[in-house]
C-alpha cells in the first residue's frame, strides 16, 4: 500500500513539472515577473537575467 502512495506522488510531482513553462520562454518570463522577487533562487535570477532582460 504505501508503495502505490510513493508511485502515485511521484507521478503527480512528474506531471506538474511537465505543465511548467520552459526556463526563458515568454510564458516563463511573464510567470517570473508575477512572483515576489524575494520568492525567486539564486539560479532563477540569474536565468531571468539571462533570458528576459538581457536578450
Amino acid at each position: 500500500m504505501q508503495n502505490i502512495k510513493t508511485a502515485l506522488l511521484l507521478s503527480t510531482l512528474l506531471l506538474a513539472a511537465a505543465c511548467a513553462p520552459e526556463v526563458g520562454s515568454d510564458a516563463w518570463c511573464d510567470a517570473m515577473k508575477e512572483r515576489p522577487k524575494g520568492d525567486w533562487s539564486a539560479n532563477e535570477a540569474g536565468d531571468y537575467a539571462k533570458h528576459c532582460v538581457f536578450k
